[in-house]
């Protein structure tokens, strides 16, 4: 099982990580997803950052889980963005940032799947109980 983590882990920091050149470099694809969306450049920076701390997080043991979670709302945003606003295929690139950011959420979502438990204790913690 810690082979798979190991895996799924290093798929998600590979994905999300060479999307940040791109992010952070301003390059046409990103400029053109995030001027569709209309939140160019504030919210291609903002996502950037946010997808590089949740890389860093997600390899240390005592934030995993938060990464996970911050990673899965990002990328349920990336394909709903598709769907909805930008359609499969930007820029003449056949789907491939779609099928990366649905790669990284069935893989966000396995690994939280994976660490159900540690969920449960996580969200025992933040969310009370009735009569608590």
């Amino acid at each position: 099982m810690k082979i798979v983590i190991l895996i799924l882990k290093l798929l998600i920091t590979v994905i999300v990580g060479q999307t940040l050149f791109f992010k952070f470099s301003g390059a046409s694809e990103s400029v053109y997803i995030f001027s569709t969306l209309g939140i160019e450049p504030w919210g291609r920076i903002a996502l950037g950052a946010l997808e590089l701390l949740s890389i860093v997080l997600l390899w240390i043991p005592a934030t995993m889980l938060y990464a996970m979670v911050l990673i899965l709302g990002m990328m349920f945003g990336a394909v709903a963005s598709h769907i909805a606003v930008l359609g499969i295929e930007i820029m003449g690139d056949h789907g491939e940032l779609f099928i990366l950011a649905s790669v990284t959420l069935c893989s966000s979502a396995t690994l939280l799947i994976l660490h159900r438990e540690e969920l449960r204790v996580l969200i025992s913690k933040v969310v009370p109980t009735k009569g608590a």
